[in-house]
């Protein structure tokens, strides 16, 4: 009598959440088998430390040989080598690109190159990021900034299609890739303060306002509207213009200011308002652009240093913005009024988000 046997065989790959996150933190395996035993996996499970050592070492070749393919996702989502579901897949990427918000703060302005990676063991003692975590950070910026630099069209719809990244890791990198094209000022100690979440705000608010594709989809995500930059030189007109502007700003705060602050602001509207128009007709000039946040930042210190706070600060730039399109100058003029409606609305909101991070 036979007995037929159905066989199957599959090279099905598991992934162990937990322990995949070590390998991206950049723990050796001796350091994982340490690190899950402490969090209870063999209390948990009835494992032995040499079971879990195993296990571990498993997983980590299998990461290992999975790592060239991360650095292509789209290899890995063509690849029949390893049978992975999608949403493991999906687990993979993200994971192995997402970072240490510390780890890229210390990266921003700085170029991508060799040197700068043989450098890295510096960023790990600062940020206490192991250095293969660093250096997976640094190759995974280094990556998608080659691939999408000069694509055109939106940065976080080609990073999102490159890269199969979700949307919000895409904006990351769209906001790091673009701080970098622009070569903008991160680095200066005036600046150390400031997060790279903060960092991020006000470079997506550039992107979305000052770049050419807010003008259309087949322009370059990483390249400033020129004639807008040189738009910005015709608010000088503001400035032959101070006292009715200053006027019409003091008679709407009074109301809402107290005596020091209003007082304060009467005696130094000179010096604030030609900060805000001096950067504006300055801003074609690429060293100026480069240093946007390093003047944006001066000021802020400015009016720290005056006792104001925050809401003086938003009260302050609403009427400044506001006052302004009231004047003849700018009603008259509706180009004009577009421009330093586009200007104001990214400074103003810019200056707001790194008060907050002072």
């Amino acid at each position: 009598m036979c007995t037929e046997v159905d066989v199957f065989v599959t090279n099905y790959t598991l992934v162990d959440p937990d322990i995949y996150q070590l390998w991206i933190e950049g723990h050796p395996a001796s350091e994982a088998v340490s690190i899950l035993n402490q969090r209870g996996l063999g209390n948990a499970t009835g494992a032995s430390l040499e079971l879990i050592a195993s296990d571990v070492l498993d997983h980590y070749r299998t990461y290992s040989l999975l790592e060239k393919l991360l650095n292509n996702p789209s290899k890995l989502q063509e690849q029949l080598a390893f049978q992975i579901e999608p949403q493991t897949r999906q687990l993979l990427i993200e994971k192995y690109y997402e970072f240490d918000d510390s780890v890229i703060r210390e990266l921003l302005g700085k170029k991508l190159s060799s040197k700068h990676r043989k450098d890295l063991d510096e960023v790990s003692e600062k940020t206490l990021v192991p250095l293969k975590s660093c250096r997976r950070q640094f190759d995974n910026i280094k990556r998608i900034f080659k691939i999408v630099e000069e694509m055109p069209g939106s940065l976080v719809q080609n990073i999102q299609k490159s890269f199969h990244l979700s949307e919000d890791l895409a904006k990351k990198y769209a906001s790091i890739v673009f701080l970098a094209c622009i070569r903008f000022e991160t680095s200066k100690r005036k600046l150390q303060h400031l997060t790279f979440a903060a960092l991020k705000q006000c470079t997506e608010l550039v992107m979305d306002s000052w770049t050419y594709t807010s003008v259309g989809p087949e322009y370059l995500d990483t390249e400033m509207d020129k004639e807008f930059l040189l738009d910005l030189r015709e608010l000088r007109v503001l400035m032959d213009k101070e006292k009715e502007h200053k006027h019409l700003v003091c008679v709407h705060l009074k109301p809402t200011l107290t005596q020091k602050i209003y007082t304060e602001l009467d005696a130094n509207f000179r010096t604030y308002s030609r900060a805000i128009l001096t950067l504006a007709t300055a801003l074609h000039r690429a060293r100026e652009l480069r240093n946007l946040f390093l003047d944006l930042s001066q000021m802020v210190e400015v009016w720290k240093q005056s006792g104001w706070v925050c809401k003086d600060l938003e009260r302050f730039l609403f009427a400044f913005y506001q006052c302004a399109l009231e004047m003849d100058v700018l009603r008259e003029l509706s180009e004009l009024k577009a421009t330093w409606d586009r200007y104001m609305t990214v400074v103003s909101k810019c200056l707001l988000v790194m008060y907050a991070n002072q």
